[in-house]
């Protein structure tokens, strides 16, 4: 997305305070930062983009009218496939290897036509090991109904259909999903959202978060960003993982077929 994004990534790598990170390959900083997000032994995945311009070729459409054309079965699906497969060709080029997940940028990768078009393009890598992000059973305990209820807004916009299709494609998926919130409130939320998340993470579960070091004048989520890295990289989050007994795992990244 942009330096300060990266260099609070790769900071909180560092700490072990992270298990793994997607890339957006098409931003300004991919290439840039990459080899120092290759001596990193995070997980790597291909955070899927349909809605961010940065120039690129193929379909790109402001989030509403993606969703609109998604639901209507108006999206052309063959622009679809190829946005899909230049990126996932673009991730292999840059790192050398494939994914060892896929996300979506604003969660577009669960879209019905987007989700299809993935499953086929990705194929074989199901035997592989590359599991694919599931928004579909978030973890709601003790936080108040603004943020369940957006929560199940982004389960709701097709988490199901792709946890059916994916699991008959044999790829896994996440046991639950936290870390969804409306990005206000800087540390003091933030701190009150993450105790809560860590209170009911289970095995397997995927905790999202957006931190940067350092603020971007383009980018509106700046302040909440450095919040976050705040939040994960301070003293409370090492009490919290340790209270609860919780380590974040899977930090190596899965191994390429012979």
């Amino acid at each position: 997305m942009n330096d300060a994004v990266d260099a609070g990534i790769l900071r909180l790598a560092e700490l072990g305070r992270l298990s793994a990170t997607s890339l957006l390959v098409d931003g300004p900083s991919a290439s840039r930062n990459l080899p120092a997000l290759l001596d990193t032994r995070l997980q790597i995945g291909l955070h899927l983009n349909l809605t961010e311009s940065f120039g690129q070729p193929g379909v790109c459409l402001p989030l509403k009218s993606l969703i609109q054309a998604a639901y209507l079965r108006r999206l052309p699906q063959d622009q679809v496939r190829d946005s899909v497969a230049r990126q996932l060709g673009l991730f292999r080029t840059l790192t050398g290897r494939s994914p060892d997940y896929v996300d979506g940028h604003q969660h577009v990768h669960q879209l019905p036509g987007v989700r299809d078009a993935l499953l086929s393009i990705l194929g074989a890598d199901a035997a592989a090991g590359l599991w694919i992000r599931d928004t579909g059973r978030p973890r709601l305990a003790g936080l108040p109904w603004r943020l369940r209820a957006k929560a199940r807004v982004i389960a709701g916009l097709g988490a199901a259909g792709l946890r059916r299709r994916a699991r008959a494609a044999g790829f896994a998926q996440n046991a639950g999903f936290l870390g969804v919130y409306d990005f206000k409130g800087g540390i003091p939320a933030y701190e009150a959202w993450m105790s809560r998340w860590l209170a009911q993470a289970r095995d397997g579960d995927v905790l999202m978060c957006h931190p940067a070091w350092g603020g971007d004048p383009q980018d509106a989520l700046a302040a909440q960003r450095q919040a976050e890295y705040a939040v994960l990289a301070g003293a409370p989050m090492a009490r919290w993982l340790a209270d609860h007994r919780l380590e974040i795992a899977g930090t190596e990244p899965r191994k390429e077929p012979s």
